[in-house]
This record gives structure tokens, sequence and C-alpha cells, in this order.
């Protein structure tokens, strides 16, 4: 008898992990590939992570935690907001989780019923939009503009609402796939907007750390009620250690507490305590930065020089967002072909953005500088 999946299950592939996945294919095969298509750090995490860890070990036990997480990491967590951005936060509005993608579903199931409609810019990260339509919930995509920087603004909110009303709108800044972020002011006029038009801002900023000379707010300095992800898989270089955070208004951590408590029961209580050395890591964590910088710069001079002229604002992360319409109007099949015939892999911009990322590849700087510069002469040679 054939398996009836439920129609929650019909999302779309991250296509991203199925370039990987055929970069690796090739790799076995003794092909040489360079891997640009997956955003992660390719620096092992920090040296006193891996020791608090071994510590942990040692002590022989790994159990359970409270559901909202460990309170000396809850704590380190609200303290780095001090730090960082001079907010004075209550460990309480602190939520350990899975990564950020752990997060985005308890946001998102404490947040919002069945049939919701969301806002979503894009290009954007594709996850939440799969993760969103598995919950049934509605998808509202909002195309950004090179008028507006590519980052939404209230305008574009209204406009998205003559389709109906919108309970919650997901933000990056940094941005995945395109590194472009929102200036301060602007942050404040889409909460501003949001507030006023009682639509429940979640607001990814996983990518926080990693930013090159622009100017940096978190959301969290313009209200207490909207909803903030992060994690510490990119900048803190811990993408295994599957352990990210949210920060939530005092009022509704409740609710999270208690689907976190069935749904997971906590969060891995090793990763949990390694990650509270992260924080005391900065020196070797600026230093991988650097060379994300070095990275950036020899792709911003080296890509336009090979014909990919047409890029996206790169404030942070470590993603390059370039056209490719002049080669291509499938750029699924384009990054295929470009890892097939000239070992780069890249991801097509189908994967964040269904209406114009046929003509897009995000290319991913996170691996070595000398890789970056191989990339660049390989495609040079492939594009002639």
């Amino acid at each position: 008898m054939p398996v009836k999946l439920s129609r929650r299950s019909a999302v779309e592939p991250f296509r991203a992990m199925d370039v990987m996945s055929s970069a690796f294919a090739l790799e076995r095969a003794g092909r040489s590939i360079i891997h640009m298509e997956v955003g992660e750090p390719g620096a092992p995490t920090p040296r006193a992570v891996r020791e608090a860890a071994e510590a942990a070990l040692r002590n022989g036990r790994i159990a359970y935690t409270e559901a909202l997480g460990q309170p000396a990491l809850r704590a380190r967590i609200a303290r780095h907001y001090g730090e960082a951005y001079g907010i004075d936060l209550a460990p309480e509005r602190i939520v350990v989780t899975t990564g950020s993608s752990g997060g985005f579903n308890l946001a998102f199931l404490a947040l919002f019923d069945v049939g919701d409609r969301i806002g979503l810019p894009t290009p954007g990260y594709p996850a939440y939009r799969n993760i969103l339509k598995a919950l049934g919930l509605e998808v509202v995509e909002i195309p950004t503009t090179v008028e507006s920087r590519w980052a939404i603004t209230p305008q574009m909110l209204q406009e998205a609402e003559t389709g109906g009303k919108l309970k919650g709108l997901i933000v990056a800044s940094p941005n995945n796939p395109t590194g472009t972020m929102m200036r301060p002011e602007d942050l404040k006029a889409l909460v501003d907007a949001c507030e006023a038009g009682d639509i429940r801002l979640i607001m990814d900023e996983i990518y926080h750390g990693l930013v090159y000379d622009f100017p940096t707010a978190t959301a969290l300095q313009f209200s207490d009620d909207v909803i903030v992800v992060n994690s510490f898989s990119k900048y803190y270089c811990m993408t295994g250690w599957r352990i990210g955070w949210m920060v939530v208004p005092a009022e509704i951590s409740r609710a999270f507490e208690c689907l976190a408590q069935n749904l997971s029961i906590s969060v891995n209580s090793l990763s949990q305590r390694a990650a509270i050395a992260a924080f005391d890591a900065k020196e070797e964590l600026e230093e991988v930065k650097a060379g994300y910088a070095a990275n950036r710069a020899l792709l911003l001079e080296g890509l336009p020089k090979v014909g990919l002229d047409d890029l996206l604002p790169v404030d942070g992360a470590f993603y390059v967002y370039a056209n490719v319409r002049r080669f291509t109007n499938d750029s699924m099949d384009f990054a295929q072909r470009m890892l097939n015939e000239a070992g780069v892999a890249a991801t097509p911009g189908i994967d964040f953005d269904t209406a114009r990322g046929e003509a897009y590849l995000r290319f991913s700087f996170a691996g070595t500088t000398a890789d970056m510069a191989e990339a660049v002469e390989r495609i040079g040679r492939w594009l002639k």
C-alpha cells in the first residue's frame, strides 16, 4: 500500500543543500570542487568553546535542562545585549533554541494560527517560506527593489495588505542571500509601522557581528514587542552544535516554554554549556571575520572583472548575490553547469526569490581566501 503524505509535507527543497550533495558526489569521484553554496563558516569552533564542551563531557552527566534554557546561558545572552547594544535585557526574555531554525518553528507556532497571512520580503531565506507553508500559514512575498536599497519599507507593507490583513512579518538584516542591511532609521520606521498596524515583527539577526563598515542596530533598540532570533552558528562558528536563541516579550514567554517542553523537552545541554564560552572568544572570532572581509574585497573586485558586475550591496554576512541574467534565464541549470564544468558550487537564486530568482546566484565567501581567488579564476575561464 503506498504511503500517503500530508499536504503539509509538500514543501520545496532547500536547493543549497541539493547543490551541496551534488558537489560532495563529484568530490567523491575525484573532482576538485570549491564550495560557495552553503552559508557555513569554514573556520573551526573557537578553542574556548571546545574546551568548555570537553570539561562538560568529563563531568559525565549530560542531562535535560529547563525548556527555555540553562539559566547561566540565558543570563550570559542577556548580558551580551548590554555589551553590544547598551540594552538592559532581563534573562527571563531569552529562549534558548535548537539553532535559529528551532526558534522560527517556536515563534510561528506561538504567534500565528492556520491561515494567517505572513509577509516575507524577497529575496529572502527559503526556510522561512517553507516552514510557514508546512504549518498551514499563507506566505505573502513582498518584492524589495533597488530603489529601496533592497529593504522592505512601510509603503511596501501597506501595499501587501491590499490582499488581506498581515498578522506577521519576517525580516533579516543582514539579509540572506544578499548580505544587504537595513539602515537603523529605516529599521525603526519599519518597527513603528508594524506596531501601528498590529503586525508581529520577527527579526532575524543571525548575521549580527558579521558587518563590514555599516551601522548596526537591533530591532530591540526600538521596541520590546518584536521577536528577535539569533544563533551561535554564524559569527560564533557553531553551525553543527545547533544552538540559538530568541528574545521575546516577557508576557508571552510562558507560551514559548510550554511549546518547547512538548516539542523537544530541552535544547542539547552540552551545546548550551559550551555556548557560554563563545562570548569570551572575541579575539579568535574577529580574526575569522577579518578573513571574511578579505574574501569580500576579493570577490567585489574579481567578480565584476569576469562578467558578474551586477551585485546587491554586501553590507554584512558572507554572501554575494549576483545577477546572471546576461548568461542565463535558469539559475538552477546555470548553477548545475558551473558546478559540473567549472568545479564551483553556488546556490541558484530561485531558492530565495520565486519570482525573480532565475536571474541570480548566491555565492558564499565563508571559505578560505585562496579558494575565493581560485573560484574567480575558474568562473572567468568558464564564462569565456
